[in-house]
């Protein structure tokens, strides 16, 4: 399986990976395994690392908190107290090494280094009053993502999956139209 990772921030990407949260919610990380592939894909976090039961467990429960947080923030409502205490908690973690050399930068470190950077990456974006924080337009996607584009009037989290899909149903429904 191949993660999507357009929501401009690692927090908000892990939290996508369960996909129409309305509806018939889809969980990307149904095994440890699942969460190492996920880690190992994700550009700015270390590319092995090992999960285990617990581990897996506390990734949902951030990944479930920084949910919460971010749909609080674009409902423009109080933040979640327990959701505050989950994310606060891992990011209080050590966070990953990182050292530098010609061959660039390797990120190291183990699950919960991880999740202390990923819960970081979340206060960053969730604390930045200027940061714009959206949920998708097509209706039956619930990715919150950053929109960093010029006016803020980026409608979908992304236009490979949620954009061509709207745009393909609206020009169906155009042609539709223009037949009958």
């Amino acid at each position: 399986m191949n993660f999507a990772f357009v929501s401009g921030n690692p927090a908000l990407d892990l939290a996508a990976t369960v996909g129409s949260r309305r509806d018939t919610p889809d969980d990307a990380l149904a095994t440890p395994g699942d969460l190492e592939r996920w880690v190992a894909e994700c550009d700015e976090l270390p590319d092995r690392v090992t999960a285990d039961a617990a581990g897996f467990e506390s990734a949902l429960a951030l990944r479930e908190a920084i949910y919460q947080l971010a749909l609080d923030r674009v409902l423009g409502r109080p933040f979640d107290q327990d959701s505050l205490e989950v994310v606060n908690n891992a990011a209080a973690e050590p966070p990953p090494a990182i050292e530098l050399s010609d061959a660039g930068l390797h990120t190291s470190g183990d699950l919960p280094a991880v999740l202390s950077q990923i819960a970081r990456s979340g206060i960053a974006a969730l604390a930045d009053p200027q940061a714009c924080l959206k949920e998708c337009g097509r209706s039956d996607c619930t990715r919150i993502y950053l929109d960093r584009s010029r006016g803020a009037r980026r409608t979908w989290c992304g236009m490979e999956e949620c954009g061509n899909r709207v745009k393909a149903a609206a020009y169906r429904a155009r042609k539709r139209a223009s037949s009958t």
